[in-house]
C-alpha cells in the first residue's frame, strides 16, 4: 500500500518544526525562536506503531505575504495541503486564538481533508485550559501537546492514523516490479520514460494505479512485467505555476512510496546537488531499492568524465552499494541498459534466506571482530534472521538495543552485504531485546 502523506501546517513560529523532529525522532528541521526559520520542505519517515507515514513539514502560511519569499512559502504550503492525505494544523496555546489561525482553519475546511488541531505548548497539565479558545475553530479532533517536551504525541498520532482514509486495494499483481523514475525538475525523467517506452519488444498500455490524478503505465519488456509509476509525465498535469519544485518533490515521495524499485535521475551537468542527496537519503530510510541515473552525460565533455565520474562516486560514497548509470536518455545511449539493472535490482529484493544461514554469517562476523565494550557491558546476540516482511532486512536478538553502536552495526551490515548481496537495496538492522531464555543462550555468543 502507499504511505500516507501528512503534512504539518500553521502559521509562523508555532513549533511546526520541532514536531517534525519529535515525531522523526531525530533533527532534521532548523528550529528556533525566529519566525519564518522553515522557508523549504523538510520531510521524514516515521512508523508510529507499526504504521508508516510520510510527514511533511512547511513554512508559515500567511493570507497576505509581505514578500515575494512569503508568497512563495504560501503557494508550497498550498501545494502540501493539496498532495497530502491528512494534515496536522498546528497551533500555539501560549500566542492564544488570533486570525491567522481562523484563516487557516477555513483554508483546511475547504480541502475537505482529515485534519487534526493540535494545540501546541501545553506544557503541563495545569496549561490546559490554554487550549480552551482553539476549540471554537470547529476542527472535530483537537488535542492538546507540546513537541518541545514531547506531551500528548501518541495521542496525536492516535488520532492522526485514524483520521486517515482507507487504502485502496492495490490493482497491481504482486508479481510485477514497480518502477518509479524520481529526481529533480529538468533532469530528463519525461526524456527518459520515453526512451524505455520505445524498447524493443516493449507493449505498453495504460493501467489504473492508486493515484488519485494519473495513469500508470505496464510496460512488458523481455517477458517480464513492469509498472513504471507516474512521476515523469505519462500524463501530463495542468501548470503548477511558482510552486512547480515542491509539487515534484511531493509527486515523488508519492513514487517512491509506492514502488519497488526508484530510478534516481540526476542532472550530469549540475553534479549532484543538496537535493539530489535529500531524495537518496528518503529512498534508503523507506528501504526501496535504487539504480543512480546519471543523465545527460553527452553534455559532459570528454576531457572531464573522469574526473566527474570520481566526484559523483565520492559524493555517493554514502550508498556504494547502489549501481550507478551515464546515460544520454536525448540520444539514447545506454538508455539499454536501465531496465536490465532495475530488474536486476528488483530481483536481489526477492532473496529469502533461510534463518540458520542468517544466523551462522552473523555469528562468524561477531567471531572475526567482536563488539567494543561499553562501559562494563557489552552487545551480546542470541539469535539472527531475516524479516519475513520487510525486503533486506534482518532482525538480530540481543541482550540490550542500546549497546548497539553505530560503527558495529554498519560493520555487521557490510559483513551481511559481502555474503548475501542485495544490490542496490538498502539493508535494515532491527536489533531486538531477546527473551530470556535466548538472552541466556547470547552470553556464549559476542556480538
Amino acid at each position: 500500500m502507499p504511505t500516507p502523506i501528512v503534512a504539518i501546517v500553521g502559521r509562523v513560529n508555532v513549533g511546526k518544526s520541532t514536531l517534525l523532529n519529535r515525531l522523526a525522532g531525530k533533527r532534521l528541521a532548523v528550529v528556533g525562536d525566529l519566525p519564518g526559520i522553515t522557508r523549504d520542505r523538510v520531510f521524514a519517515p516515521v512508523s508510529w506503531h507499526g504504521k508508516d507515514l510520510t510527514l511533511v513539514d512547511t513554512g508559515g502560511w500567511q493570507a497576505k505575504p509581505g514578500t515575494s519569499l512569503d508568497e512563495m512559502v504560501k503557494q508550497q504550503v498550498e501545494v502540501a495541503i493539496s498532495q497530502a492525505d491528512a494534515i496536522i494544523f498546528l497551533t500555539d496555546a501560549r500566542g492564544g486564538l488570533i486570525p491567522a489561525d481562523e484563516e487557516i482553519a477555513d483554508l483546511l475546511r475547504a480541502t475537505n481533508k482529515p485534519v487534526v488541531l493540535a494545540i501546541n505548548k501545553v506544557d503541563s497539565a495545569r496549561q490546559t485550559n490554554l487550549a480552551t479558545d482553539f476549540y471554537q475553530l470547529g476542527i472535530n479532533t483537537s488535542i492538546a501537546i507540546s513537541a518541545y517536551h514531547n506531551r500528548g504525541m501518541d495521542e496525536l498520532m492516535s488520532a492522526v492514523i485514524g483520521a486517515l482514509p482507507p487504502s485502496a486495494p492495490s490493482l497491481v499483481e504482486p508479481e510485477k516490479v514497480k518502477l518509479a523514475i524520481v529526481g529533480r525538475p529538468n533532469v530528463g525523467k519525461s526524456t527518459l520514460l520515453n526512451a524505455l517506452l520505445r524498447s524493443e519488444r516493449a507493449v505498453v498500455h495504460e493501467a489504473p494505479g492508486t493515484t488519485r490524478d494519473a495513469l500508470d503505465a505496464m510496460l512488458h519488456w523481455k517477458n517480464k512485467g513492469i509498472l513504471l509509476i507516474d512521476t515523469a509525465g505519462i500524463r501530463r498535469r495542468g501548470r503548477v505555476g511558482v510552486g512547480v519544485d515542491y509539487y515534484s518533490l511531493l509527486r515523488a515521495l508519492q513514487a517512491i512510496n509506492r514502488c519497488d524499485v526508484t530510478l534516481l535521475l540526476i542532472d550530469a551537468s549540475e553534479f549532484i546537488t543538496a537535493q539530489d542527496m535529500h531524495i537518496a537519503g528518503y529512498i534508503i530510510e523507506v528501504g526501496k531499492g535504487m539504480v543512480l541515473v546519471i543523465n545527460k552525460w553527452d553534455l559532459v565533455p570528454r576531457e572531464r568524465r573522469k574526473e566527474i565520474k570520481a566526484y559523483i562516486e565520492h559524493r555517493s560514497g554514502f550508498m556504494s552499494y547502489v549501481p550507478i548509470l551515464y546515460i544520454s536518455a536525448k540520444l539514447g545511449q545506454n538508455t539499454n541498459r536501465v531496465l536490465p539493472r532495475a530488474w536486476q535490482v528488483w530481483q536481489e529484493r526477492q532473496k529469502r534466506l533461510a534463518d540458520g544461514v542468517v544466523d551462522m554469517a552473523v555469528k562468524q562476523a561477531v567471531n572475526s571482530y567482536p563488539p567494543p565494550h561499553m562501559g562494563s557491558r557489552q552487545l551480546r546476540i542470541g539469535r539472527a534472521y531475516q524479516d519475513e516482511r520487510r525486503p533486506a532486512a534482518f532482525v538480530l536478538q540481543v541482550n540490550d538495543p542500546r549497546l548497539v553502536h553505530f560503527s558495529y552495526q554498519r560493520y555487521l551490515e557490510n559483513k551481511l552485504r559481502q555474503k548475501f548481496g542485495f544490490r542496490g537495496s538498502p539493508l535494515r538492522l532491527i536489533f531486538t531485546r531477546a527473551k530470556r531464555k535466548d538472552d541466556r543462550k547470547a552470553k556464549t555468543v559476542r556480538a
